[in-house]
């Protein structure tokens, strides 16, 4: 057993640290095994400036949705990660881990990757037309491994069933991440998006490609002019 830094008195049965990967103002991420598998454990950091009631309520709304939505993604075999344990008392989600490194790392090593962006664009479009959207679309939460197949992670800001403007959102954040972040790729938004748009299944009852793209179009002009 093992006591995650913060976790007072709290235990998780066959969990054996490793390192810690990340800590940011929202979470602890931490690498090790569980049950012998390779695992990630994020823990949820709490948030002075709430009161303890409320930090804890909106600590245990967003690991909940958050494991909804890995259960919902691992029943459909889409490449995200397979949730194994949760405690929403304590404010920590257990799931496997992947290896590969962050597309944004690809993307700096190697210039010639717009068809990586293409397959990005993709991936967020079969998310999408499973009903939800994943809040923080940027190139360090999409995983790439040696056969560059890619890998979504950390959706601790996803909905389950979200309206347009959410998923206009995730093209949005995304457009700012490869504007910003990878600028030498002219025509990465526009890649991202045939990519995205090519993937529409066009089932009936989910909003198409054509849709999403609108939206984010205009949330882009929203952007622009108040910039």
């Amino acid at each position: 057993m093992s006591h995650p830094n913060g976790m007072e008195g709290a235990t998780i049965p066959m969990w054996i640290e490793d390192i810690v990967m990340h800590k940011g103002a929202e979470a602890t991420v931490t690498s090790g095994s569980w049950l012998g598998k390779s695992a990630v454990l994020k823990l949820r950091s709490p948030r002075g400036y709430r009161t303890p009631k409320l930090d804890k309520k909106l600590t245990r709304q967003r690991l909940s949705v958050e494991a909804r939505v890995l259960g919902r993604l691992q029943l459909d075999n889409f490449p995200s990660p397979s949730l194994y344990d949760l405690d929403l008392d304590n404010g920590w989600i257990l799931i496997s881990r992947f290896e590969g490194k962050p597309l944004y790392d690809s993307l700096n090593e190697d210039l010639n990757s717009l068809e990586k962006i293409k397959k990005f664009g993709k991936l967020i479009r079969k998310l999408h037309e499973f009903g939800i959207s994943h809040g923080d679309l940027t190139t360090h939460n999409v995983l790439i491994d040696k056969y560059d197949n890619l890998h979504l992670i950390d959706f601790g800001l996803a909905r389950i069933f979200p309206e347009l403007e959410h998923l206009g959102l995730d093209l949005q954040v995304l457009n700012e991440c490869l504007t910003s972040s990878h600028s030498e790729y002219e025509n990465a938004v526009d890649i991202m998006l045939s990519g995205y748009s090519e993937s529409d299944s066009k089932l009936p009852d989910i909003i198409s490609a054509s849709e999403v793209i609108s939206r984010f179009n205009e949330i882009r002009g929203r952007v622009r002019y108040h910039a």
